[in-house]
């Protein structure tokens, strides 16, 4: 998992190693470099996981600095919170967009909004197009990407592409060329450690039984070990993306895995009683 992030910013966030345009920016961030304390230390932005809101909103102003280091964005940038629902929602973001709103997928055009979801063992996934004129990210547990949050964020390019060839953009159901969008996936609870039960799989493969290959059996009761990234690829692929990046499903990506690095709900909350959360964003630097 490359990280190219200057030297002052935490040495273990990461930066998408994908081939997104110079002015399209991202990153990932860990529990690293925050002031949190424990159970949520330290860089935990969760505004709804009882940590101390002071040492929330601290962390959230380290993001907002993180997202301006080195000058890389020609205007201030400003990460944009959602309240995120596990559904399907897609928030288009601009300037004047308020902090808070209900959704699991936002998308913008607007130089300086960062387009900005949390996770702590679902899959944060971030877009943008070889052009650089669109980002988005998307939040992904299970029952978001079983009901389609994924593609819901890829309509925004659909729209955007027939908007740049003069067409209407009223036909949401025109696909974007596999060549025009990229997609980084970020750290998840791993297919080693993400235990579902069969009503999981039955979501998945009642929209295609091609879901079926990321479920494996395991233990008793028809509990199943589930491969998120694998299912998320997998639908990605499904409309077209090719350009597929980041989580590749191996034990380097595991938010339960790596418990110095990641925050995890699952791995968390059963003995400590909840988790932080990490941020993963993406944003046109102008």
């Amino acid at each position: 998992m490359p990280c190219h992030l200057p030297r002052h910013l935490p040495h273990d966030w990461l930066q998408p190693d994908w081939p997104a345009p110079a002015h399209v920016h991202a990153l990932c961030t860990t529990r690293s470099g925050g002031v949190s304390a424990p159970p949520w230390d330290s860089f935990n932005l969760g505004r709804l996981v009882g940590d101390d809101p002071a040492a929330v909103q601290a962390n959230w102003a380290a993001l907002q600095a993180a997202l301006n280091a080195d000058g890389r964005s020609a205007r201030p940038v400003r990460p944009v919170y959602l309240r995120q629902v596990h559904g399907t929602a897609v928030q288009t973001l601009a300037a004047d967009t308020p902090d808070g709103l209900d959704a699991d997928a936002c998308t913008t055009q607007a130089p300086g909004v960062a387009c900005t979801v949390m996770a702590a063992d679902c899959l944060p996934v971030l877009f943008t197009n070889r052009a650089g004129t669109r980002v988005a990210a998307a939040h992904a547990g299970w029952r978001g990407l079983a009901a389609g949050v994924l593609e819901a964020a890829l309509e925004s390019f659909s729209a955007l592409a027939q908007v740049d060839q003069g067409r209407s953009a009223i036909n949401t159901e025109a696909t974007t060329p596999a060549d025009e969008v990229i997609a980084w996936l970020g750290p998840c609870i791993g297919p080693q450690a993400f235990e579902v039960g069969p009503e999981v799989r039955h979501a998945f493969c009642a929209h295609d039984p091609q879901a079926g290959r990321y479920f494996t059996p395991h233990g008793g009761a028809g509990k199943l070990l589930a491969d998120l990234a694998g299912l998320a690829r997998h639908r990605l692929r499904a409309r077209g993306v090719t350009a597929l990046h980041g989580n590749d499903g191996s034990p380097a990506w595991c938010t339960v895995g790596n418990p110095s690095r990641f925050f995890s709900h699952r791995r968390d909350a059963p003995v400590l009683g909840t988790s932080g959360r990490m941020a993963a964003c993406v944003w046109i630097g102008g």
